[in-house]
């Protein structure tokens, strides 16, 4: 499956960005340019079922890495997955071969306790019925008008199927130690990743950076924060 792509720049290096549930490449309309700025030529993908990329109702986390695999370039210099996205990347690194990985506020844990099918499905619809510009600008004081914008249009075009597929599909697997530079940014405080996961990840060997104050997307109304974390650990 090819995937809808969206790209900035033209550096001689290659950066690839994956978003996360029920969200699209749009979300990466500032980091985007930010990277390219600074050397990258930067492919964001809409990952199956999501943004402009087609649904994939018997979705699997091997189609979803196979579809990433086909729809971008090989060994990029740089790979950062977030939420979902960031699971897709840790599945895709023998194939895409990154020369560096971010995970972006995931907890990179084997741990799951999903609900049932009805629930699951239910669950899905509502978050994307809920996703609406208006309810993004009251609840998101730091976004953006058009991170707001964005993310209320990705949310519409979210395919519930392909979601509930991938879910019911996947089972976790243990997150090994990594065998590439691989960094963690977390929001502070974080949903998802706490401060005794963040310990841990840093003893497997990943490094961790956290934005205080920021949300799950770390970036939006933090973006210098994020490009801080960010170009402190790939400079040193």
């Amino acid at each position: 499956m090819r995937l809808n792509t969206l790209a900035w720049g033209s550096g001689p290096r290659t950066a690839v960005l994956i978003h996360g549930m029920l969200g699209s490449a749009t979300q990466y309309h500032q980091l985007g340019p930010a990277l390219a700025e600074r050397g990258y030529r930067v492919i964001a993908l809409d990952l199956p079922g999501h943004g402009d990329s087609p649904p994939a109702p018997d979705a699997t986390m091997d189609l979803f890495v196979d579809a990433v695999v086909e729809s971008v370039d090989h060994e990029p210099a740089l790979a950062i997955g977030h939420s979902l996205g960031a699971i897709v990347l840790s599945h895709s690194l023998s194939q895409l071969r990154p020369a560096r990985a971010v995970y972006v506020d995931v907890p990179l844990d084997s741990s799951r306790a999903d609900p049932p099918p009805a629930g699951l499905r239910e669950r899905f619809t509502t978050a994307r019925a809920a996703r609406t510009e208006s309810r993004l600008r009251a609840t998101r004081p730091r976004w953006s008008a058009e991170d707001c914008r964005v993310e209320a249009e990705a949310a519409a075009k979210f395919d519930v199927d392909t979601a509930v597929a991938l879910q019911h599909s996947y089972t976790a697997q243990t997150v090994p130690a990594p065998t590439i530079p691989s960094l963690v940014v977390r929001a502070e405080p974080s949903r998802y990743v706490s401060t005794e996961r963040a310990r841990e990840l840093e003893k497997m060997g990943f490094s961790v950076q956290a934005v205080r104050g920021a949300g799950h997307c770390v970036w939006y109304g933090f973006l210098d924060d994020f490009l801080g974390a960010l170009d402190e650990w790939v400079e040193a």
